[in-house]
Parts: structure tokens; C-alpha cells; sequence
């Protein structure tokens, strides 16, 4: 005699689809009856006031504005060049720590006390703690990083 294909998982994964096509049914006929005894009210509007605000009123057309097609400007406006800082990238600061065993360190910013991580890779010079040098930031992975760290003079 063979056994039954159907496992006590099987049956209770029915029953639970069964349940939720039922709840489902249920679902769907109480939104009928509501829809019948309020009647249907279709679609809710929603508008934009002249601040970019949604509101349930129309906006007053008295206060619309024209704008040209020509006057909408897209993208980044350009600066003069009077307008651009020169930033001198070199920085200077203190080797707080460094670990030569490991090959990295860090270096405190003379400038705004920030501690920069310096790996071996991004010196010139060799370097110890608290030595003066100069360097440059260059992002990486995880925060700025300092390279072509040299020993100031």
C-alpha cells in the first residue's frame, strides 16, 4: 500500500492559502458595500498652490505667473573667475601618531585641528611623531586621507 503524497506541510500550506483567498473575498465585497451605500465619489483631486504645495483647493489664477521658456536656466551657473578662492591645497600640520612596524599614522591639521589618517604609501619623506610636515588630502574610502606627506623645513 502506498502512502499518501500529501505531508502535514502541504496541507497546512493550503489551508493558510485557502484562508488569505477568503479574508481576501471578504476584503473585496465590504469595499462594494461600502462604495454602494456612500456612492461612489471617484477620483480626489490634489493641487499645487504657487509655493509647490499640494492643497485640496484650486490655486487662484490671479496669481499665476508667466515665465518664458527662455528664461529657465538649467544647470550649474558660472562662476567669474573673481568669484574663485584660490585654495592652496599643501597643508600643514603634526604627526600625532605614526607606526612605521604597520605603516600608517596619524596627522593633526594646523589649521582646524582635524586628525587625517596617513598610510606609508602617501609619504615622501620618512616621518615620526610629533615631526612638522606638509601635505595634501585626497578622499578615500573611508574619509579624508593625507598623501605626499614631506617633512617641512
Amino acid at each position: 500500500m502506498a502512502k499518501s503524497q500529501q505531508t502535514f506541510n502541504k496541507i497546512e500550506k493550503e489551508k493558510k492559502r485557502l484562508k488569505k483567498r477568503e479574508e481576501k473575498r471578504k476584503k473585496m465585497e465590504a469595499r462594494k458595500a461600502e462604495a454602494k451605500e456612500n456612492g461612489k465619489k471617484g477620483i480626489e483631486f490634489a493641487y499645487v498652490d504657487h509655493y509647490g504645495n499640494l492643497t485640496d483647493t484650486p490655486p487662484d489664477p490671479t496669481k499665476k505667473v508667466k515665465v518664458k521658456a527662455e528664461d529657465i536656466v538649467i544647470g550649474v551657473p558660472k562662476t567669474l573667475d573673481s568669484d574663485r578662492e584660490e585654495v592652496d591645497p599643501v597643508r600643514k600640520g603634526k604627526v600625532s601618531f605614526f607606526d612605521t612596524s604597520k605603516g600608517f599614522g596619524f596627522i593633526i591639521d594646523a589649521e582646524n585641528n582635524e586628525k587625517y589618517f596617513c598610510h606609508v604609501s602617501g609619504l615622501v619623506d620618512q616621518i615620526a611623531e610629533n615631526d612638522k610636515v606638509t601635505f595634501e588630502l585626497e578622499r578615500g574610502m573611508k574619509g579624508m586621507n593625507a598623501v605626499k606627506v614631506t617633512l617641512q623645513k
